[in-house]
């Protein structure tokens, strides 16, 4: 768990240094570090995109975990859980909802997210963590300059969501082969782009409802592995 706990503190460090120079960075340049950033997402989205190698399996599970996600309607229930945390530090602060879904998805949706908390599980190895955390950490800078408090709330989402990664770690091991990891990785990949998309404001995209679909590829893949 050193990983994941060293990764959420990065998170709240560096949001609460963005919240302190956020008055101090006039609005012109946070619109435009923000692009950059957006942009940045979206060039770590299509990296992990393009390391599929059978796309029908990546739009299979977009479709199925996207049913699955508007179900349950993960997109929601984020926002509801961002409301009441808002509600409950009384902040007087109009981004906080989407500072905490969009950085608790940028976060947690991602291959190092997914391979740095089982490696952790695994072998207590956190070199990947660790260096998400930095990732995370400086990120979390721009990212509070124009969102707020809601970004430093995100840390909770990483510690529950990579804990309990490095938790279960042994019991997903044998089911993480490089084959099934590239779809998966592929498949949040695509998922990231979307996250680009929101930051950018080019559509709203419900990524969280689609979140499902990380699952599932993993399932088509050993599906198809078991049968072949």
């Amino acid at each position: 768990m050193l990983g994941t706990v060293v990764n959420a503190t990065a998170i709240i460090l560096g949001a609460l240094i963005g919240i302190f120079l956020r008055k101090g960075i006039p609005t012109k340049y946070r619109t435009t570090i923000m692009h950059g950033i957006g942009l940045s997402v979206a060039l770590i989205g299509l990296k992990m995109a393009l390391k599929t190698n059978n796309e029908l399996i990546v739009i299979t599970s977009l479709v199925i975990g996207g049913v699955i996600g508007e179900f349950f309607d993960i997109q929601g229930l984020l926002e509801k859980l961002g409301n009441k945390i808002n509600s409950l530090i009384s902040a007087k602060d109009g981004d906080f909802v989407k500072g905490f879904v969009t950085t608790t998805l940028v976060y947690c949706v991602g291959a190092m997210a997914i391979l740095g908390a089982l490696e952790s599980g695994i072998t207590g190895n956190h070199k990947i963590l660790f260096a998400k955390s930095v990732l995370d950490g400086i990120s979390s800078i721009i990212f509070a300059s124009t969102f707020g408090w809601g970004v430093a709330f995100s840390s909770l989402s990483v510690f529950i969501y990579q804990g309990a990664l490095t938790l279960l770690a042994g019991l997903v091991k044998g089911f993480l082969s490089e084959a099934v990891l590239a779809e998966v990785s592929a498949t949040g990949g695509l998922l990231i782009l979307g996250i680009a998309a929101n930051v950018l404001e080019i559509k709203e995209v419900k990524v969280a409802n689609l979140l499902p679909s990380i699952v599932i590829a993993g399932i088509i893949m050993n599906v198809l592995i078991l049968f072949t």
